[in-house]
């Protein structure tokens, strides 16, 4: 249906005659008259009653008009956000903790700074959970350890950091050879089911590390905690700033190169907020300055 059909059953209600709707929409009578004439058609029943110059609605036009009249508005609100140079809308994020209090801040101040028109709603999650709920169109874009496997041609995938793995200990510790530290104290494991936790996992089998395993969480805060006080040593990626207070941990670097976990950006390729993921991916590839 065009909408311009709609828009002239509404004008020629509200002015009462053909000849004035004319007038207003810069066309003929003939032609106002032709678009209400095909209106009737496609809508299959009449919509509006003559009585010599003027018209009225019949009781079916009255059903429709302000259904139609919210589509004009609809339509009318759409084509001012694609071409407005004022972005405005909706986005739906998904982060995993260690981006969201870390990574996020200081890019999302410049962001609303910037765009203020956009507003944003962020799920929080694991990086397969947020993966899928990208994949499946739940939410637009997530900010996600990068997979363990190929990311799909259907989708844009921007790295933001790489955190190498670190060995964390508790000050009380002496030693500095990550390696003899992991065989040595209880390993506070990071979660294998984590993909950064399955690349830690990886990094232990392949250097022929067998640690003693005292405990196995999700969380990063949380290891940092536990092993802050002694409980064990932990292998995790060097994750953003700010970590818990009132944490004061060692770490050791590993042996050149280390396996770095990647953070980034993903969301589909052809997602309908295409345009508003833009405006967000151009802040984050803003260069960060540190004072």
């Amino acid at each position: 249906m065009d909408t311009r059909f709609l828009e002239s059953f509404l004008i020629v209600v509200e002015q009462g005659s053909i000849a004035a709707a004319a007038r207003q929409l810069g066309l003929t009578p003939a032609t106002v008259a032709q678009r209400i004439h095909t209106l009737e058609q496609e809508i299959g029943c009449n919509l509006v009653q003559r009585d010599g110059r003027s018209v009225q609605p019949t009781e079916n036009g009255l059903a429709i008009l302000e259904q139609s009249s919210a589509i004009i508005t609809s339509v009318q609100d759409l084509c001012a956000i694609a071409t407005s140079t004022t972005p405005t809308g909706k986005l739906n994020l998904g982060a995993i903790s260690s981006a969201a209090n870390g990574l996020l801040p200081p890019y999302l101040k410049l962001f609303f700074e910037s765009f203020p028109g956009i507003e944003l709603r962020i799920t929080p999650g694991s990086s397969s959970a947020l993966y899928n709920a990208v994949m499946d169109g739940f939410i637009d874009a997530a900010f996600i350890v990068e997979p363990p496997f190929d990311i799909p041609g259907t989708c844009i995938w921007q790295t933001l950091r790489s955190e190498p793995l670190v060995v964390i200990t508790s000050g009380n510790i002496k030693e500095t050879d990550p390696h003899e530290i992991l065989r040595n104290y209880p390993l506070i494991r990071y979660d294998r089911n984590q993909w950064g936790g399955r690349l830690a996992h990886e990094y232990l089998r392949r250097n022929g590390i067998w640690p003693h395993e005292r405990l196995e969480l999700d969380s990063l805060d949380a290891i940092s905690v536990i092993v802050n006080q002694g409980t064990g040593v932990s292998l995790v990626p060097d994750w953003a700033l700010p970590w818990p207070d009132g944490v004061h941990l060692k770490k050791i670097a590993l042996p050149a190169p280390a396996p770095c976990r990647k953070i980034g950006f993903l969301f589909q390729r052809n997602t309908p907020r295409r345009k508003l993921i833009n405006n967000l991916l151009e802040i984050l590839l803003t260069p960060q300055t540190t004072t």
